[in-house]
């Protein structure tokens, strides 16, 4: 804080004051009440200037002059002046907070992703895309994470959302089954350092490397073309190679999926061994963009690697190119696929497995 005359006096020139008028002023608050010839040699300002200086004052508000013999001046109304000081101070106070918000606002870039230099950004972006959910939460999180998350998690539980957790870190301090059961449809661990990834309804991501990464930045993406990509590392490395630590998801019908490939992967040796599957299709027309519902039979589906099922189960990436499923509905066969579906009549969002015979 100012604690002279010239910290003073600068302070008040930045407050709008001529550096004679700051001077001036000083001198005054020191002497009350004096000549203009007194507040002159008080302050350094020369004598031929100080009557305009003092009138200067006047008109802004800061004294008042009175003739006593000769020209006095003395200070007008110190309420005034500091609520005016104060009102400065508060947009100053304001400004620093704007800059640095606008700082720390994500920067555009190329296309829709959006670079960012603290993670708390990026967290807090998470946060109000995951209370914007209306599909689908993809998200790896520490266990510390996952507790400032759970109340928007279980509030897109409650809303019907699927929400898949790969939660990484310290394993003894994995949530319990209870509290996953309200915040989660499902829920892994992967031992090893993995990064704050967040993915919701197939176009926003949120994405910080892990601590142990000597990159500190993180990225904000609202495109599905991004997203896509970044679904595919959530799957593959993320989620489908590790072991379920909690599953809500019902092993009867009805049955819903969030996606086509996982949906595809468990019906298939039903498909096969000449099943009868019933299924409601939530999704869109991919040659108008509008949303749509199908109801039907499922009656055949096709993926590009044709693996068979016999064995092992094949994991998701023998799923990663064209998979469709082909529904038999009042008014003709209908084929759906999944995220990103271009040759598809249907892109679906959510399939309901209503019953299987």
């Amino acid at each position: 804080m100012p604690s002279d005359d010239e910290d003073l006096a600068a302070v008040l020139e930045q407050g709008g004051l001529s550096p004679y008028q700051a001077a001036a002023f000083v001198a005054l608050l020191d002497l009350g009440a004096a000549s203009a010839r007194t507040i002159a040699q008080a302050s350094g300002v020369p004598d031929p200037r100080i009557y305009d200086v003092l009138r200067d004052l006047e008109a802004a508000g800061y004294v008042e002059t009175y003739e006593q013999d000769r020209l006095h001046a003395r200070v007008s109304d110190l309420d005034r002046i500091t609520d005016d000081l104060s009102a400065r101070a508060e947009r100053f106070a304001w400004a620093s907070d704007a800059v640095e918000e606008r700082y720390e606002r994500p920067h555009t870039g190329l296309g829709e992703a959006r670079i960012v230099g603290r993670f708390e950004t990026v967290f807090d972006h998470a946060r109000g895309a995951i209370e914007g959910a209306t599909d689908r939460v993809q998200a790896s999180l520490t266990p510390e994470e996952f507790t400032d998350l759970e109340p928007a998690l279980a509030a897109a539980i409650d809303r019907g959302v699927d929400v898949r957790l790969s939660l990484h870190g310290d394993e003894d301090s994995l949530p319990a089954a209870e509290t996953l059961e309200a915040a989660c449809t499902e829920a892994r661990y992967r031992p090893l350092p993995s990064p704050f990834v967040v993915l919701v309804d197939r176009s926003e991501l949120c994405f910080v490397p892990h601590t142990d990464s000597i990159n500190e930045y993180g990225v904000i993406v609202d495109d599905r073309t991004h997203a896509y990509v970044f679904h595919w590392f959530f799957a593959l490395c993320l989620w489908d190679v590790w072991e379920v630590h909690y599953s809500g998801r019902p092993t009867e019908p009805p049955i819903t999926y969030a996606g086509l490939r996982e949906c595809l992967r468990d019906l298939e040796p039903a498909i096969e061994s000449g099943g009868t599957l019933f299924v409601t299709v939530e999704g869109r027309r991919t040659d108008t963009g509008e949303d749509c519902s199908i109801v039907g039979r499922v009656v055949d589906c096709t993926y590009t690697t044709q693996s068979t099922h016999a064995g092992a189960d094949p994991t998701i990436a023998a799923y990663a190119g064209q998979a469709t499923l082909i529904v038999a509905t009042d008014d003709g066969e209908v084929r759906v696929g999944g995220w990103g579906a271009i040759v598809e009549e249907v892109e679906a969002t959510r399939i309901t497995v209503e019953a299987i015979e």
